[in-house]
């Protein structure tokens, strides 16, 4: 083999590791994102679990390049490629499902280290430990251009999933793709391992890569290995801070999280490329700038605002990687201590990753991550710089401006707030707002930026429906349509609680949350529940596995109200869901999906749902004319025959669905929520 041929081995086993690296992340995360109500918490777990397995993939490098031969290396890794095999397919098992009462972390990092675990493993290991083999070849000086070559492929694989792969194809075949693609890289990477074995096995490592830039031979000092640790810990933690941020306190958007990480990958892409790209006298300027503009934007309004907060917060993620990456591509070493570099690299974003993602939501009552992971940065930058007194003293004093404005940012959040709550399932937060006429004074409850329901404070007033759920709308109609006597009534998602004031004497309301703190809120802060003439049943947990355990319940209505925001819970609005629902349905019946969603197109769905079942539906637009109370909305209400909706007071609002040219129903196995995007 030529050694043209030598290196497109290398870089195309790197390539093909980082690639499926990437790809599996979204794919096992959508498998189970239905089991745990759709929360986007469970994409921050699967994140953490990622960056830990990838620790051990980096620690397992270092260890068998500094104990093993090159032979015994080729043995051992063969050995664990091939024993990898029989964890594919990577479809999840149906004995993952929650029932409800696991804490849904520790079930989320067991069922992933159960299904993908070693093949995760192993592609974690490929990079540095083929670096390290590439190290001893004439093309060692090279050696870290395949990093920048690996985070490349990780670039284009998150990029390529949601506008390629995700729209063409099923979870299934999802899963068996890339099974198959998993299988070639075993073969790929057994095959140059066993070459390099052949080849190069007696070959020792050179002293340094030739690169200026590099460290010198001696052992590397403490300091390295803390800068080694800090810089990488503080990328992941920014990352992970701005993503929360921007899509729980500026705007719940899908595919949001795609930003933060494609420029976080960028910035390892061209920081470890070349050293033309990371100038310190540019970066560390822009990123002193960057700290305390997005530091402001913490407690004003422009960190707020979606026009201002994302160009701000993206280009500050960029302009501070830049610089934490910069500074770390400055402090490499030489090929004898690679992977070790790799290693603390590794553990330093693990660390910053579990710190964000594990420890946060239990320590912190609402995303305060972002404002520390600032002050952290500014103090981190200060280290960098210990031999430039006045730079230094620099970042001591951008560091307080940031810790300033993060207290003002808790300030304020105290002032406004008189209950915060955080947990898994993201921030909770009620206000009151007071009013010119004190009888228009309301609470409200918010989940992040969405709110999720009011109720007035005036007690004349306090059973009255407010936000989405006036007389006028879908689901208030919904309601008075069902039969006069005695009703049962589902609630998929509690909110405020604001439909139990609907309630009559012998009706019945079951509601179902996932959210342990709603039910509390609910109780505590607001009183719908506790004012309703209903009887109030109670069930915790996902509310479509909890139906799919019970008995038919014979519902009048019921009200799938889970629909806002970027937490979109898809498995709620499938085809099988949809066959769950009518089966808790009473003959007349109304299924009422709510649907009011300033970025994505939902009643297209669920009107195709029904066409493929024999199903009608129509759409209720209720416009509130400004009143102050009230709120826009949109619900898709579906029956089995057509007079169910032709109803009074449904009838005279419902009007028809128009269709999608060549959309396909949604299923548990396939959905596209780019082709929904308004």
């Amino acid at each position: 083999m030529g050694p043209a041929g030598i290196q497109l081995l290398f870089a195309g086993t790197i390539f093909s590791s980082a690639f499926l690296l990437f790809l599996v992340q979204p794919l096992i995360a959508k498998q189970i994102l239905p089991w745990f109500g759709g929360s986007a918490a469970v994409w921050s777990i699967c994140m953490v679990f990622f960056q830990v397995v990838l620790l051990a993939g980096y620690a397992y490098s270092d260890w068998i390049t500094r104990h093993l031969r090159v032979r015994a290396q080729a043995t051992l890794h063969v050995a664990l490629l091939l024993a990898s095999l029989f964890f594919l397919p990577i479809v999840t098992s149906a004995r993952w499902k929650p029932t409800g009462a696991e804490d849904p972390t520790l079930w989320i990092l067991g069922l992933l280290l159960g299904t993908i675990g070693l093949p995760y493993f192993l592609l974690s290991t490929t990079g540095p430990l083929v670096q390290s083999w590439v190290a001893r070849t004439p093309w060692g000086a090279q050696v870290y251009r395949y990093f920048s070559l690996s985070n490349l492929a990780s670039l284009l694989s998150l990029l390529s999933y949601p506008v390629l792969i995700e729209p063409r194809s099923s979870l299934l075949q999802q899963a068996h793709g890339w099974s198959w693609g998993y299988g070639a890289f075993v073969a790929l990477c057994s095959g140059t391992t066993l070459y390099v074995a052949r080849r190069w096995a007696d070959v020792p490592l050179p002293q340094t890569t030739g690169d200026a830039a590099a460290v010198p031979e001696q052992p590397p000092r403490a300091a390295h290995y803390l800068l080694w640790l800090a810089l990488p810990a503080l990328g992941s933690w920014l990352l992970l801070a701005v993503t929360n941020h921007i899509t729980q306190n500026v705007a719940a958007i899908p595919f949001l999280w795609v930003l933060p990480l494609t420029l976080y990958l960028l910035t390892f892409v061209l920081c470890f490329e070349s050293d033309r790209w990371y100038r310190r006298g540019v970066f560390l300027p822009l990123a002193a700038a960057m700290l305390l503009l997005c530091a402001f934007g913490l407690q004003d309004a422009i960190g707020t605002n979606l026009k201002t907060a994302l160009p701000i917060y993206a280009a500050g993620l960029f302009a501070l990687c830049m610089f934490l990456h910069g500074e770390m591509a400055r402090l490499r070493p030489g090929p004898r201590y690679l992977t070790r570099f790799y290693l603390m690299l590794s553990l330093g974003g693990a660390l910053g990753g579990v710190t964000v993602g594990l420890v946060a939501p239990h320590v912190l009552p609402a995303y305060y991550e972002l404002g520390l992971g600032l002050v952290l940065t500014a103090l981190v930058a200060a280290a960098v710089l210990r031999n430039r007194r006045w730079l230094q003293v620099a970042c001591v004093a951008v560091a307080g401006c940031c810790a300033w404005f993060l207290w003002l940012q808790v300030q304020g959040d105290s002032a406004d707030a008189r209950v915060m709550q955080r947990n898994f399932y993201g921030t909770l937060v009620t206000v009151d707002h007071r009013r010119d006429d004190p009888a228009d004074d309301v609470r409200q409850m918010y989940h992040g930026s969405v709110k999720h329901g009011e109720q007035f404070l005036s007690p004349a007033r306090r059973s009255e429906p407010t936000s989405y759920y006036g007389r006028t709308s879908g689901i208030g109609r919904a309601i008075a349509a069902a039969p006069a006597g005695p009703r049962r009534v589902g609630l998929i998602g509690l909110g405020a609680g604001t439909l139990a004031g609907y309630g009559r004497v012998g009706d019945v309301y079951r509601v179902y949350e996932i959210n342990p703190q709603v039910f509390a809120l609910a109780e505590s802060e607001f009183s719908f529940l506790r004012d309703s003439p209903a009887r109030i049943e109670r069930v915790l947990g996902d509310a479509r596995l909890a139906l799919e355990r019970e008995p038919a319940q014979g519902f009048d209505v019921l009200a799938v109200d889970a629909f806002s925001g970027d937490s979109v819970p898809i498995h709620l609005i499938t085809a099988e869901a949809m066959a769950v629902y009518l089966r808790h349905l009473r003959p007349g019946g109304i299924v009422a999906f709510h649907v009011t969603n300033r970025f994505l197109a939902l009643a297209p769905v669920v009107a195709k749902i029904a066409e493929t079942q024999g199903l009608h539906a129509v759409l209720v637009h209720d416009d509130t004319a400004d009143i102050a109370w009230l709120r826009d909305t949109d619900w898709v209400l579906v029956a089995r025959e057509a007079q169910t909706l032709a109803r009074e007071p449904v009838g005279a609002a419902a009007s028809a669905i128009a269709p999608v040219a060549g959309a396909r129903p949604w299923t548990d196995d396939f959905n596209n929520l780019l082709g929904v995007l308004k």
